[in-house]
């Protein structure tokens, strides 16, 4: 397969800036990496991010427990 035929994606990783229900895109890309797994997040399903640390999460369940991380840091 080369990179002219259909099925080829070519996948950029984004920057983002988080803010409280939106998000700003700095670099445009087709992810951004979850803080916590390292596992790309297509922007079209990202949900979960925390704005204070500027840092995207794959799911409500990793969001939580970085949260509960950061809790217990505290």
């Amino acid at each position: 397969m080369n990179r002219h035929q259909d099925n080829f994606t070519a996948r950029r990783e984004a920057r983002l800036r988080y803010f409280g229900g939106d998000y700003e895109i700095l670099t445009p890309g087709d992810f951004v990496r979850c803080a916590v797994t390292g596992e790309p997040v297509p922007l079209d399903r990202l949900c979960y991010w925390n704005v204070e640390l500027q840092e995207a999460y794959s799911s409500a369940e990793v969001a939580c427990k970085r949260y509960l991380e950061l809790r217990g840091a505290k």
